[in-house]
């Protein structure tokens, strides 16, 4: 999508498929509208189809009184909004286009951007906004025989009736270069994940990772099984060897300082289809296993963003891949595996296969330098009992690292809860044949399963995030389509600004 920005021109010029208007309550009952509009709006609040009320909106034919065809009215309701509220208009506008099926939108913008949120700053308004109008019209790709016409909205173009001054100009690009980097990262995590397993299993993820890092110019090493295995990354190599499709690891690493050196690595869980293997999973939703390599689209989809931005930090990104299937090759409960730290692991449930995988790219990370890390998971099923589908669960070594990170995300608006890690959690992970049990049974499991991966963290400040219940939705929420959400993107890539000032 291309999103740009017109000022002190006359509206006339500017061409497209409809106008959007941000209208308040008081405009919505003729308070400080355009003369030509408050015959056509008022008597619409009179009425009680729109009164301005915060995200209603309204499908306004207006070829008699504008050159655009339709106007779209889209209700910012009669006070200060959140950051977040304003993000969610925005995709409330795209959401409202998409279904006109109008490609090239016009919105024309309220008298001082900067004073529409609590934030008073134009640079967060023109990125949220922009950022969930990408959210907003993102569609899932559908594999039927007749493809679609309608290629989705296109363009934006922010109209603003007075002439900016050069210092707001340049605070209109950056928002909506961060925008950009931020919807757009979201929306290739998105994609990444809705795919079919049959169309991603390691090595395509692996070459997905490659065409971003090429993109960019950005250092990539794939290890293939035999380089796995040569490693002594035991972890990896057991989960993926009950699959045809053999599992790979993947780095990318982004320098943006002069030294490579305190670089922030970033894990996400690879799995492209959980079966559960011997241990295996009910059949029913077993579909949305598609999934299970969302912390791996994630980390992708910051490296994507990183690669627009081109902030002054180091970050290593790994992320180990394989599919876990049953087969008689297949790992299985009881096997003693050796993990690429050296570490052993009694395997109890194969299910609990992610963690496994991690353990190897946790200790990889650090090799290549990361002196604090962040997984992202898909990890259990114990985190949705307990948040749902609303909120992430994390689990740290760190309580300032992961206090920081929980204020990016109350920027974002993805919600994260921490999960306590008392010391007898990390006893229940103790085995009597090896150094680390892969299951600990029922209780506690997403908290566990959380603290197993720690372990390989090596006591560096390491913060992990379950995103079970929150990476693939049943239903559409907010920015978040049904289906994959790319969620931590935005976070995640909130925090590693904020360390550069960005």
């Amino acid at each position: 999508m291309n999103i740009a920005w017109s000022s002190g021109v006359p509206l006339s010029s500017i061409t497209g498929d409809a106008l959007i208007l941000m209208i308040s309550e008081s405009e919505a009952k003729g308070e400080g509208l355009a003369p030509e509009w408050i015959n056509r709006i008022k008597p619409l609040s009179n009425l009680g189809l729109f009164e301005g009320k915060l995200h209603q909106s309204y499908i306004l034919p207006t070829g008699d009184i504008s050159h655009f065809p339709v106007t779209i009215l889209m209700g910012r309701g009669d006070r200060i909004l959140s950051a977040e509220e304003l993000r969610n208009l925005g995709a409330n506008v795209a959401k409202a286009a998409a279904k006109l099926k109008m490609g090239n939108l016009v919105i024309q913008v309220p008298a001082g951007m900067n004073r529409l949120t609590e934030e008073m700053d134009t640079v967060t308004n023109v990125h949220v906004l922009s950022e969930g109008l990408l959210l907003g019209a993102y569609v899932k790709k559908h594999y039927k025989r007749e493809q679609p016409t309608y290629q989705g909205i296109t363009s934006v173009m922010f109209y603003i009736e007075k002439q900016l001054e050069a210092a707001e100009g340049e605070r209109w690009d950056k928002g909506i270069e961060k925008g950009l980097a931020y919807g757009e990262a979201t929306r290739l995590a998105r994609n990444l994940t809705n795919i079919p397993g049959n169309l991603l299993v390691p090595a395509d993820l692996a070459i997905a990772a490659v065409e971003i890092a090429d993109r960019y110019g950005f250092p990539v090493e794939v290890l293939d099984e035999r380089e796995i295995e040569q490693k002594g990354m035991g972890g990896l190599l057991a989960v993926g060897k009950g699959s045809i499709n053999p599992p790979r690891m993947i780095v990318i690493r982004y320098q943006g300082t002069g030294q490579w050196e305190n670089a922030i690595g970033l894990v996400g869980k690879g799995i492209t289809f959980d079966t559960g293997g011997v241990s295996l999973k009910r059949a029913p939703g077993m579909e949305d296993m598609i999934s299970d390599m969302g912390g791996a689209a994630a980390v992708l989809g910051v490296m994507e963003a990183l690669g627009r931005l081109r902030p002054k930090i180091n970050v290593v990104m790994v992320i180990p891949s394989a599919e876990n299937m049953l087969s008689a090759n297949a790992f299985k409960p009881g096997d003693i595996i050796t993990t690429l730290s050296g570490r052993t692991i009694e395997v109890l449930n194969t299910d609990a296969e992610g963690r496994v995988v991690l353990a190897d790219a946790m200790t990889y990370a650090r090799e290549w330098g990361a002196k604090r890390l962040i997984d992202v998971a898909t990890l259990t099923g114990a985190v949705r009992s307990t948040l749902g589908d609303v909120a992430t669960g994390a689990v740290t070594n760190d309580e300032t690292f992961l206090q920081e990170f929980i204020e990016a995300s109350r920027r974002t608006g993805e919600k994260v809860w921490p999960l306590p890690a008392y010391q007898e959690f990390k006893d229940m992970l103790k085995s009597e044949v090896a150094d680390i049990r892969n299951a600990t049974g029922g209780f506690g499991a997403a908290i566990t399963a959380g603290l197993f991966i720690g372990t390989f963290a090596e006591e560096i400040p390491w913060l992990h995030l379950d995103i079970a219940g929150t990476a693939f939705l049943s239903k559409e929420r907010g920015v978040n389509p049904k289906g994959a959400t790319g969620v931590m993107v935005r976070t995640i890539l909130e925090w590693l600004l904020h360390q550069e000032g960005y």
